[in-house]
């Protein structure tokens, strides 16, 4: 479903569908069932383009959650270091961060101890209404179809709307790049068999 690659430190991390919705349903929830939050709360997510961040931005939008990256909000995510609720360490196995401050949460080890499967309160039909109608636009614009094998470069294609909602929109499986020149980004899409390419 996601295929993550980082030139810059040689990372690759694939997830299956069933993965991905793992720790989406996990992140939900923590957001429902230990931090109470829902329709009416905003979620402030302070991080790059990442599984990771896919995870925690789903996950959001699942149980309603208005999600920016600036601001104060109801629960907030970011990288060690920054004043944030939960430090997300963009570990390529999901490791948890060692030795945070006082006040912050790991994200990984928040979520493991929730449950598998997120059977609470679901986002209202038109919470997310605007967000894929952007999405659907995008992807028509990026030429995505249903069963692509789609290669983003997250270094030029930032927008959350274009590296993981127009994909999955469309409905296509994702190849998610960092760091990335093009002879490598030519060798990931051959290895890959990718079908599109938003680069």
């Amino acid at each position: 479903m996601l295929t993550w690659y980082d030139g810059g430190t040689g990372e690759r991390t694939e997830l299956s569908g069933a993965t991905l919705a793992n720790w989406v349903s996990k992140t939900a929830n923590l957001l429902v069932d230990e931090l109470g939050l829902g329709q009416v709360d905003t979620a402030v997510v302070k991080l790059p383009p990442h599984w990771q961040t896919a995870a925690i931005m789903l996950a959001c939008w699942t149980v309603g959650l208005s999600v920016t990256g600036q601001g104060k909000g109801d629960v907030s995510f970011g990288l060690p270091g920054q004043e944030t609720d939960f430090a997300v360490g963009l570990h390529p196995f999901a490791l948890p961060v060692r030795n945070l401050p006082d006040g912050v949460q790991d994200w990984v080890l928040s979520a493991r101890v929730h449950g598998d499967f997120y059977g609470g309160p679901p986002a209202s039909a038109t919470a997310n209404a605007g967000l894929v109608a952007a999405a659907t636009q995008r992807a028509g614009e990026l030429g995505l179809n249903r069963g692509d094998r789609a290669l983003v470069n997250v270094d030029s294609h930032d927008s959350v709307t274009e590296w993981l909602l127009a994909p999955l929109v469309a409905g296509c499986s994702m190849v998610l790049c960092r760091n990335a020149d093009e002879a490598m980004l030519a060798r990931w899409a051959a290895v890959e068999r990718v079908t599109a390419r938003v680069s």
